[in-house]
């Protein structure tokens, strides 16, 4: 009898988002690119869009980007006029040769997230472990503990 009351006081329930989880695995910044799209536009300009920041997001770029925009730096200068000076050191030298520079840094930000990541996933899969640990040595505790309630209540018939 004991042991019956013992299995009834908890039943572990594992929740469903853990069977979801291990089949997903950490998210990484490429699951959010639409590659598998079902309209074929969108699945063009997320390749498009993809394959243009891959190529412009590299330092490579960035170097051919300064020697382009070199090119008319002489002629800016050679002007004397500090209003187009200041027209090619913000219109062309800065746009032309940040926008790689910043791809660049933002390719190693989501490289770090993805990162941070999976690691947080590792860390929330080595904790749920540890929870379905505790859950077994608790679940062998209530087993221990029923065998106890038997004998304590085989004792106490026997000592009516």
């Amino acid at each position: 009898m004991a042991n019956s009351v013992m299995s009834a006081i908890y039943e572990h329930i594992p929740h469903p988002h853990i069977a979801t989880r291990n089949a997903a695995g950490p998210s990484k910044t490429i699951d959010q690119v639409p590659l598998n799209h079902p309209k074929l536009m969108v699945r063009v300009n997320s390749r498009v869009g993809l394959g243009i920041t891959m190529a412009v997001g590299t330092m490579w770029c960035a170097y051919i980007f300064t020697a382009i925009a070199l090119v008319s730096a002489p002629s800016a200068f050679a002007s004397a006029n500090a209003l187009i000076i200041i027209a090619w050191i913000a219109q062309t030298f800065l746009q032309l040769v940040l926008l790689p520079v910043i791809i660049v840094g933002q390719n190693i930000q989501a490289k770090a997230a993805d990162k941070r990541a999976e690691d947080t996933y590792n860390d929330a899969d080595a904790v749920l472990h540890e929870a379905l640990a505790i859950q077994k040595h608790l679940e062998a505790q209530d087993e221990v503990m029923g065998k106890l309630l038997s004998q304590i209540e085989a004792l106490t018939v026997a000592a009516r």
